[in-house]
């Protein structure tokens, strides 16, 4: 119910400005030095558009960036030496999303966006180059789609409260762009707050690098949600998954994690060495009889002599809950490189997969040591989280009673900087922290007003007072207010999507004014009412409940 509300609070804020459609201005190939986005305009991305370095983006609160689906794998590459500030608040995130109209939009419409940086990573040279096509800058200069470097302190910009939608082109089979891609992305750039939804590859993947995030969600994408190569080394705490049961890569498999050194698992330095804490990873298997696409796999894949760790988690109804892969890892894991702590698995195999008689390793006693904290729940319900698998408006919080609402530690050495202190296990406690800036249903977001900023003919309108009663209506409403003079106003009653389903002009009096309107062919859910007339304007919020 919060997100409902707080995602009609946005939308009174559009209206009250302004009705109008924001002009769309179409962007391509590079932007030199600093460059300002703002919300009053919709940016569309035609083909892959390059921040150049020395460059800065800065991408106001409330803007709508479209990729054009009609430019094969449009995408925005921010190269070494740039830097991208896109910084939202909850009440206007600002959104990465497809340029089809509602109901087409579709995984792959787009590319993403791509951050390189000039962090370590452990491919030989120090320079990778990114995997979804070639991202060489056509205008020749080839660097443009590599990344990585020597300065693990490297600044690439921030993104906050930020979504990501129906990303990850794909250009060949398992070569496709990810919805946030971070490759050698240093420690001094700030991820936070970014979801990441109906992504075709993986929703975050980074390649090497230090960067830290915290606050990540990943909404039923096609591959991995989080996925760490070429040793990448950050910290990353609060971030949830949420699948579709009928979606998985079928090429690859859909893992939560999936957890590499690199491609031949060797030795190379520095080692994929990530900790994640907080982590909800919610898998396919909602309930004991739920279908799902045989094609997911594991809530984490830890392979390639990776030494990835995980503390105060929860890993729920995935078909193989966590698999150490090899002897590489299985090794690191002995010799606490690699470490799993303080983390629930609800509904899962432990390290058992499909097509496999026995339980490898030793993984069920390593997982099991005293002291550790780990534990196996057969069910979900044992988790008792308030409502994870529903699509539009899940609640991932743990509910009253929940065993998840304790159990954490930090004392771990992993754990002593760079981490929240939290008593809860899993990303959530009593607060929501997906509320308002959050979208789990995009498809039916058109994007089409964005955040209109007040015109300067607006600027002298008197602010009317309003009351509607009653709130919630239910087959009737009335909206009532003083006027300090006679004005012909016009009256509107506007859906979520932007649909008006009421409007009248009528002549209104100086003082007490009373205009009632039927609410009978309305559905129950929220609707903004806006008058506007002569030098006057208010918006007002309404709910219909039956």
């Amino acid at each position: 119910m919060k997100r409902i509300i707080s995602t009609f609070a946005i939308l009174v804020a559009a209206i009250s400005s302004s009705m109008a459609q924001a002009p769309v201005k179409a962007v391509s190939g590079n932007l030199v030095g600093t460059v300002n986005w703002s919300a009053d305009t919709i940016y569309k991305l035609t083909g892959k558009v390059y921040v150049k370095a020395g460059g800065t983006l800065n991408i106001a609160p409330g803007t709508v960036i479209k990729g054009d689906k009609a430019a094969a794998g449009s995408a925005l590459i921010v190269v070494r030496g740039a830097k991208i500030y896109a910084i939202g608040t909850p009440t206007k995130p600002i959104v990465f999303t497809s340029s089809e109209a509602p109901g087409n939009k579709a995984m792959g419409d787009w590319g993403g966006v791509v951050i390189a940086g000039n962090a370590r990573i452990n491919v030989p040279g120090g320079i990778g180059t990114f995997e979804g096509g070639n991202l060489a800058n056509p205008d020749g200069t080839p660097s443009d789609g590599q990344y990585g470097g020597l300065n693990d302190l490297d600044n690439s910009g921030e993104l906050k409260y930020v979504r990501i939608e129906y990303a990850g082109f794909a250009y060949a089979p398992n070569n496709e762009l990810n919805s946030l891609t971070m490759g050698g992305v240093g420690s001094g750039t700030k991820i936070s707050y970014v979801q990441c939804s109906y992504g075709l590859d993986d929703a975050f993947e980074w390649f090497g690098g230090t960067v830290s995030a915290d606050h990540l969600i990943a909404f039923r994408g096609n591959d991995d949600d989080f996925d760490t190569d070429f040793g990448f080394s950050g910290k990353v705490q609060f971030g949830v998954c949420l699948r579709d049961t009928l979606v998985a890569d079928a090429v690859s498999g859909a893992m939560a994690f999936e957890s590499d050194n690199d491609a031949a698992g060797s030795a190379n330095g520095p080692k994929t060495q990530p900790v994640f804490s907080n982590m909800t990873l919610i898998g396919p298997r909602f309930t004991p009889t739920t279908t799902y696409d045989p094609n997911f796999r594991r809530g984490a894949h830890i392979r390639r002599n990776s030494q990835m760790s995980l503390f105060n988690s929860i890993v729920m109804g995935w078909p193989t809950g966590i698999k150490i892969d090899g002897d590489s890892c299985q090794n690191n894991a002995n010799n606490s490189l690699l470490k799993v702590k303080n983390t629930v698995i609800s509904a899962s195999n432990l390290n058992l997969d499909s097509a496999a008689t026995t339980t490898a390793w030793g993984i069920s006693a390593w997982y099991g040591t005293t002291g550790w904290d780990n534990m196996v729940y057969p069910a979900n319900t044992d988790v008792m989280l308030s409502n994870p698998f529903n699509y539009t408006n899940p609640n991932f919080r743990p509910s009253a009673g929940s065993p998840m609402l304790s159990g954490a530690s930090f004392a771990d050495a992993f754990l002593t900087s760079g981490f929240t202190t939290v008593a809860y296990r899993g990303a959530f406690g009593a607060d929501d922290w997906t509320a308002d800036w959050s979208n789990f249903n995009p498809d039916t977001a058109s994007y089409n007003y964005g955040y209109i900023s007040v015109g300067l003919n607006e600027v002298n309108l008197t602010k009317l007072d309003v009351n509607v009663y009653p709130n919630p209506a239910t087959n009737d409403a009335t909206i009532s207010f003083t006027m300090k003079e006679s004005a012909m106003l016009n009256l509107e009653v506007v859906d979520l999507n932007g649909n008006v389903m009421y409007a009248q002009k009528q002549q209104v009096n100086k003082g007490f004014n009373a205009i009632h309107f039927s609410t009978e062919n309305f559905a129950n859910g929220f609707y903004v009412i806006k008058l506007s007339g002569g030098n006057y304007t208010a918006a007002e919020k309404l709910s219909v409940l039956r």
